[in-house]
C-alpha cells in the first residue's frame, strides 16, 4: 500500500465529506462514466463485461467503489478485501498502468456532469488528487500481481491460447470445459477457488469479450476445468449471455480460446477449520475446486457441502458428490431443490425442499464454529449472509465470491 502521507490533510476531509454526494448519485454517475468512457475510447469495450453493460450492473458498482475508496481514503484496511479482489480481476483482464489516466478523466467529467454547480472547484480538485492516489494504489498492487504471476512455474501474463479437449454436460444447464495449453508446455498451479478468464471472439461483435469462469476442479498440472451456465435471456429486455452461449453452442472439442492465468481471492483461508461449503445454482462452480482439493489433500478435515438448486436436472456434479460423500467419512454433503421434480422426490435425492435458512443450518451442523464458504445468485448471497450474521458467525469466518460487479452483499 501507498502511504496516505501523499494526500494532504485537507484533500482527504474534502474527500470523506463529499463521498456519500457520490453514493447519493452512484447510478447516475456510472451511467455517464460508462457513457463518456466509450464515445472516447471504443477500444475499451474489449475489457469491459458488455452483458453487464447492458444489463447495468457494472454501471452502479464502479461509483459505488469509488465511494467506498473515497469514504476510507486516509485507511484503505476497512476495504482491504474489495481491494484486493478489484486489483485481482484487473490482472485476470491485463489492465495497464496507462489506462488509469484515461478512465479517470472519465470518472471526473462524469461527476462534474452529475453533480453540476455542486462540484465546486475544491471538490472536483480533491476527488483529482484522491483518484490518482487510487489509481497509484492498485498500479503498484497489480505490478506485483504481474510479477508473481509469471514467475510461476508454467506462469503467463497477457493471454495464452488453449484448446478445448472435451466438453462434459453436467446438467441440463451447466457443461463443463477441459482446457489444455496448445504449446504443451505447464500450466501455472492455482488455490481452489480462483477463476480464469476467457477472451472469446465472437462472429458478428466488433469487439472480443473477456469473462471469468471460476476453476470447477483440484488443481492437477494438466488441464484446467471451468463449468459454464447457459445464461438465457431473462427478459426482452435484458440480452442472453454472449460468452456463455458462444461456449455451449459455437465452440467444439479441438477449438482454441484465449486465456488469462488463474487469479481470485476466494480461497480457503484457515488450515485446519473444519468447512461448509454452501453453494446455489452455477455457484457450485468454486467449491467443487474447493471440495476436490480438500478430499484429495486433507482428508481428515471436517467439511460439510450444501447446495441448493432448483431441481435436479439443473443440479450439477451431484453423482460426484454422493460417491466423495461415500469415501470420505468427514464430508457430508446436503442438497436442497427449491422445486423438486416428481422424479427427485421418487428417488429421494435431495435432503430438503424449499430454501437454506438458519433453522435448517442449525440442525444439520454441530455448532457455528466454522469457516463458511458461499457462492450464488445475489439473492441467495444475501440470505446466507444474513442467516450466518444472526447465527453469530464473525465476517472473519464468512466468505463469499460475486459472479457479479457488485461491491457489497449487505
Amino acid at each position: 500500500m501507498l502511504e496516505t502521507k501523499t494526500l494532504d490533510p485537507q484533500t482527504i476531509e474534502t474527500v470523506k465529506k463529499t463521498a456519500p454526494i457520490i453514493k447519493d448519485n452512484v447510478e447516475e454517475i456510472g451511467k455517464t462514466f460508462y457513457n463518456i468512457l466509450f464515445s472516447r475510447h471504443p477500444e475499451l469495450y474489449n475489457i469491459f463485461n458488455q452483458s453487464n453493460q447492458e444489463r447495468g450492473l457494472q454501471q452502479e458498482a464502479l461509483a459505488y467503489g469509488v465511494y467506498l475508496a473515497g469514504i476510507n481514503i486516509d485507511n484503505f484496511e476497512p476495504i482491504q478485501s474489495m481491494v484486493t479482489r478489484v486489483a485481482e480481476k484487473h490482472r485476470a483482464l491485463n489492465v495497464k498502468p496507462e489506462q488509469y489516466p484515461v478512465v479517470g478523466t472519465a470518472l471526473i467529467d462524469a461527476v462534474k456532469k452529475v453533480l453540476g454547480e455542486a462540484a465546486t472547484e475544491d471538490i472536483v480538485d480533491a476527488w483529482e488528487k484522491a483518484y490518482q492516489y487510487i489509481a497509484d494504489t492498485f498500479i503498484t498492487i497489480e505490478q506485483d500481481m504481474y510479477q508473481q504471476t509469471a514467475q510461476k512455474t508454467g506462469g503467463w501474463t497477457g493471454t495464452r491460447l488453449f484448446y478445448i479437449d472435451k466438453k462434459v454436460k453436467e446438467s441440463d444447464v451447466i457443461t463443463s470445459f477441459y482446457l489444455k495449453p496448445v504449446d504443451k508446455k505447464p500450466i501455472a498451479d492455482y488455490e481452489p477457488g480462483q477463476y480464469l478468464t476467457i477472451q472469446a471472439e465472437i462472429d458478428g461483435e466488433d469487439y472480443y469479450h473477456m469473462r471469468h469462469y471460476t476453476l470447477s476442479d483440484a488443481p492437477n498440472g494438466e488441464y484446467y476445468r471451468i463449468s459454464v451456465k447457459q445464461e438465457p435471456a431473462p427478459n426482452e429486455e435484458v440480452p442472453a449471455g454472449k460468452v456463455s452461449n458462444f461456449l455451449h453452442e459455437d465452440t467444439e472439442e479441438g477449438s482454441t480460446i484465449e486465456v488469462s492465468a488463474p487469479a481470485g481471492d476466494f480461497t480457503i483461508k484457515s488450515a485446519d477449520k473444519p468447512v461448509v461449503l454452501l453453494s446455489g445454482g452455477v455457484g457450485i462452480t468454486p467449491m467443487m475446486s474447493m471440495l476436490n482439493s480438500l478430499v484429495e489433500t486433507q482428508p481428515e478435515r471436517e467439511v460439510t457441502f450444501i447446495h441448493a438448486a432448483q431441481n435436479g436436472k439443473v443440479h450439477a456434479m451431484k453423482d460426484h458428490v454422493e460417491e466423495l460423500g461415500k469415501a470420505h467419512e468427514n464430508l457430508t454433503p446436503y442438497f436442497c431443490y427449491e422445486r423438486p421434480t416428481p422424479e427427485d422426490i421418487t428417488l429421494d435425492a435431495h435432503h430438503r425442499e424449499g430454501f437454506i435458512d438458519l433453522p435448517w443450518l442449525q440442525e444439520i451442523l454441530s455448532d457455528e464454529h466454522k469457516d463458511f464458504y458461499f457462492c450464488g445468485p445475489m439473492p441467495f448471497l444475501k440470505a446466507i449472509n444474513k442467516a450466518l450474521k444472526n447465527w453469530g458467525v464473525p465476517e472473519e469466518n464468512r466468505h463469499f465470491e460475486l459472479f457479479t460487479p457488485m461491491t457489497t452483499i449487505e
